[in-house]
């Protein structure tokens, strides 16, 4: 029931060089919140950790499998940047390591750390939506205890054995300090969110305690991985 002529002149007054011929097409109305079944389906990462929606069953009986269904925070395996980690923590399962997840997201990375093993994990994010999105998403792994939600400062003295951050290129290099101070000596960090051309300055803001892996890029994304000496 829009009025298509008052859409038309409002885009072609904002967009002029864009909007000098539109395509109109008139969708039906469903329901788009499971919409994205149409295209979302299980994933395989690594050689066991599948991302799996609901309804479906893992395709792999001895697989691990972690629940998830596409949501309002980032997360769910489609993207470059989380399928490097997924890959990642598959070839590396953090077992009965302390695990600190920074920018959490949906949860997919802490959950499938928890499931892959690791003796607890603690989920960070300053957006309360992604907080809730990953206590709903651990409920529904069946996750009732090792991991922990929580905004930065609430966790700020907890010392792990891995830490993963799945953030973007500016804030990694802010909280350089912060990260490898939270990684004990030993433990691994990966990053990610790095576009390639970002790479060298996010790894040089850790150079002096992190010694660096072989990047791994994907499409325009980097995986860096490291250990703290």
């Amino acid at each position: 029931d829009a009025e298509l002529e008052h859409l038309q002149a409002a885009l072609a007054a904002a967009f002029p060089s864009v909007t000098s011929e539109l395509l109109v097409e008139k969708l039906e109305d469903r329901d788009w919140s499971t919409t994205w079944r149409d295209s979302f389906s299980a994933m395989c990462f690594g050689k066991r950790l599948w991302i799996v929606p609901s309804g479906e069953t893992c395709p792999d009986s001895d697989g691990v499998a972690v629940l998830l269904d596409p949501g309002l925070a980032f997360g769910t395996g489609t993207h470059a940047t989380t399928a490097l980690c997924l890959e990642w923590l598959d070839a590396h399962p953090p077992v009965n390591e302390v695990v600190i997840d920074y920018g959490c997201g949906s949860g997919i990375l802490a959950i499938a750390a928890h499931k892959l093993g690791a003796a607890s994990v603690v989920a960070i994010d300053i957006d309360p939506q992604a907080l809730q999105a990953t206590r709903d998403n651990a409920l529904r792994n069946g996750i009732e205890s090792g991991l922990t939600v929580s905004m930065p400062e609430e966790n700020a003295d907890v010392q792990a054995g891995l830490v993963i951050a799945n953030i973007l290129a500016n804030p990694l290099v802010e909280l350089a300090g912060r990260l490898t101070g939270q990684l004990l000596a030993g433990g691994h960090i990966i990053m990610t969110g790095v576009m390639v051309e970002q790479a060298e300055r996010v790894m040089a803001a850790y150079r002096d305690v992190i010694e660096f892996d072989a990047p791994v890029v994907r499409d325009e994304w980097v995986l860096l991985a490291g250990k703290k000496q």
